[in-house]
Parts: structure tokens; sequence; C-alpha cells
């Protein structure tokens, strides 16, 4: 269905996030995956029935996009392993946390065309999100291809400017986490009130759930979906008394900061 190639460096879950969405897209032919792990490589090649190999450069060489999904702590690695592979007309997208297209572009010694992506882990169900940042070297037509790709695996959104992916990470990237603590949370709260462990669990997921669809769904904000659930007087005004009062609203604005922080951190760019 489609005739593009896309070498994949990393077979870990957000990669595998991608090849799944890819192969349902109709790429599965254009496909490879590298990885030094034999047990990650058998897991894609069972479950997805795609061409992997332990040396990225199987993965780079003939490849029309290349997908850097490695940690950033080993990226400096990943680069160095392909540079001598990649070309100026390749296009490079990398969804690793805090490194620069400027990194990646002297990593590779290239002025390559250069996407960041910060997709998150709904992208596993086909439910996630990636905000996008090109340098100058990325055209049009790499800039749609990049939105093709994103999103096989849910939305993608362009940002201005790159500076943002930090913000994005800090949101979106790890935000499912913060959503899966406060699931955790009411969990544990409903059952310190006297509900079954597995009653409390159904009853926190499910709300969760339903609450995003609902504010997705709806056609006013949040703040007034909360006003409109919030009678005067009622239980669920209570219980936002102490949150409020608590500082919940502070506390994950603090926690977004602390994100966005390590994200620049990451990065090595002040």
């Amino acid at each position: 269905m489609n005739d593009v190639r896309i070498g994949i460096i990393g077979a870990g879950n957000m990669a595998q996030a991608l090849i799944s969405g890819l192969v349902k897209q109709g790429f599965a032919d254009g496909l490879i995956a590298s990885d030094p792990s034999q047990e990650a490589r058998n897991a894609v090649a069972v479950q997805y029935t795609v061409k992997t190999s332990a040396d990225n450069n199987d993965a780079v060489i003939d490849s029309d996009v290349i997908i850097l999904a490695v940690k950033p702590q080993i990226m400096d690695a990943a680069l160095a392993s392909i540079s001598a592979s990649v070309d100026e007309r390749q296009l490079v997208i990398s969804i690793a946390a805090g490194i620069t297209c400027a990194q990646i572009c002297n990593g590779l010694s290239h002025n390559q065309p250069v996407v960041r992506a910060m997709p998150n882990t709904p992208a596993l169900i086909g439910a996630g999100i990636s905000g996008l940042a090109a340098n100058e070297y990325v055209n049009d037509s790499q800039r749609q291809l990049t939105k093709r790709i994103l999103e096989a695996t849910g939305e993608a959104v362009w940002l201005e400017k790159e500076s943002q992916i930090d913000a994005v990470t800090a949101v979106s990237g790890s935000g499912p986490a913060y959503f899966f603590l406060l699931i955790e949370a009411l969990t544990k709260a409903g059952e310190e009130i006297g509900l079954e462990p597995q009653t409390a669990a159904r009853l926190a997921l499910a709300t969760g759930a339903g609450a995003c669809q609902l504010a997705q769904h709806s056609d006013v904000s949040p703040a007034e979906l909360r006003r409109r659930v919030t009678s005067p007087g009622g239980t669920t005004a209570a219980a936002l008394q102490v949150l409020q009062e608590g500082g919940f609203a502070q506390l994950m604005s603090q926690a977004v900061q602390a994100a966005n922080q390590r994200g620049i951190e990451l990065s090595g760019v002040s």
C-alpha cells in the first residue's frame, strides 16, 4: 500500500507502538527495525511480521525515513553507529526526549532533515498524541510524511518552535503517568472508605476514562464541566475544597515544570 521505506532504530515499547500503527496503515513491507536485544527483535518479528536486524546500519541503508526510538542516554552511540550510512536526503525522526535537532545533525555530521516528535504511551492502543517540531532542512513533503507516520498511533500536532517540545514532553509525554497516579490514589481512597479493592479499582478506572471521553466530546471546557457536576454544598464541592486547599493546581504546575526542566537538562542546552 505504501512504498515508503522506514528504518527504526530501537525496538522498545514506543518503537513497537509505532510499528503496530504503521503496519495497520500499510507500511509493513517497507519497515525494518534494529535493536541489540535478540528478545526485542524476536518480539517485533513475531508480533508484527517485519524485518529486524542487530545492526543499526541495516535499518538505515536505503530507508527514506529513519526513526530514532532510543533512550536519550544512548543517542550519541546510536548516531555514531549510523553516521557513515546516512545521507542528507533521508528524513530523520527522533522520539528521544531532550535531544535537539542540532545535536542530531552534529552526531550525523550532516545538514540533516530532522523532526523531533514526542509521542506518549497511549500510542500503544492508537490513542496517542505527538508534538512535532522540524528543523530548517525539512521540506513540505517530509512534513506531510512525518504527520502520516505519527498519526498511525493517534493525533499529531505541529509546534511553532522546537523549544516547545520540552513543554510537550512535560504535558503529554509524561502526562499519562499523572493520570495513572490519580487512578491509583482514587482507588486507594475508595478502599479506605470501605470498598473492595477490585470494585474501587473498577470505579476509579471507568470514571477516569469516562470523564476524559466526556471532556473530549463536549463543546464546553473542562472547567465548565467541573462546575456543572459540582452542586453547592454537595459531596463534590466538599471533595474539591480539600483538593484546592491542599494546593492541587499548584502541585500539578510544579510537577509539569519539573518535567520540563528535566527535558532541558537532558539536552544539555541551557
